[in-house]
């Protein structure tokens, strides 16, 4: 999938993002929703639109039966706008581990079987830390997509699938919600289970 990329939206980015902060002393999982944009014309590639994602868990990552009710809770809400799940995301519970999991590289197997353009984000906590120093406008993320000999490898080099986000001005309106402390209002699939009137779709948060 080398000549595939990737563009995720503003609420999809800090959804992620925010739901990482929420929990920082833990690993936190979700899965992104998007479609595939075939190619228009002109040589373009084709391009995988993240459209929105839905935080999972914070305390049952890799649980496969608890994964299974998610996913199909998920498609089934969504199929309706037309959007699949195109992805999946990833935060490791020490600041400083920049490696993928052998539950995430799981994951991002069994959403590949389905789309196999997929995505794996993992948040890169030093890229993060820089945002408030102005460093950089790029998603503080780095995309894994799965190579032909099965394995998840980081992109970056010449030649690799890109992921940028559709609006430019993602990271000031992160920046913005973490001075309010706006992750306190994210909410997750484990949250919905121990409390089902919390709202995992996170409708509010934007508002």
């Amino acid at each position: 999938m080398g000549d595939c990329r990737y563009q995720i939206s503003q609420c999809a980015y800090i959804k992620f993002v925010l739901h990482a902060l929420k929990h920082r002393s833990s690993s936190v999982n979700g899965v992104l929703l998007g479609r595939l944009l075939e190619d228009g014309g002109g040589g373009a590639a084709p391009t995988v639109l993240i459209s929105d994602s839905v935080p999972l868990s914070h305390s049952q990552i890799g649980v496969l039966p608890y994964l299974e009710l998610a996913l199909i809770q998920v498609e089934e809400h969504f199929a309706s706008d037309g959007l699949t799940i195109v992805g999946y995301y990833h935060a490791n519970e020490r600041y400083d581990d920049t490696e993928l999991s052998g539950a995430a590289k799981k994951i991002g197997d069994h959403i590949f079987r389905y789309f196999p353009q997929a995505a794996l984000l993992l948040l890169d906590n030093k890229k993060l830390e820089g945002l408030p120093k102005g460093k950089g406008r790029d998603p503080v993320v780095q995309l894994f997509t799965r190579d032909s000999s099965r394995s998840w490898r980081p992109t970056g080099s010449v030649g690799s699938p890109q992921l940028t986000t559709k609006e430019p001005s993602a990271n000031v309106v992160l920046l913005d919600f973490m001075s309010t402390e706006k992750w306190n209002e994210v909410v997750d699939f484990d949250d919905h289970l121990d409390d089902i009137s919390k709202d995992w779709l996170n409708s509010d948060l934007f508002k």
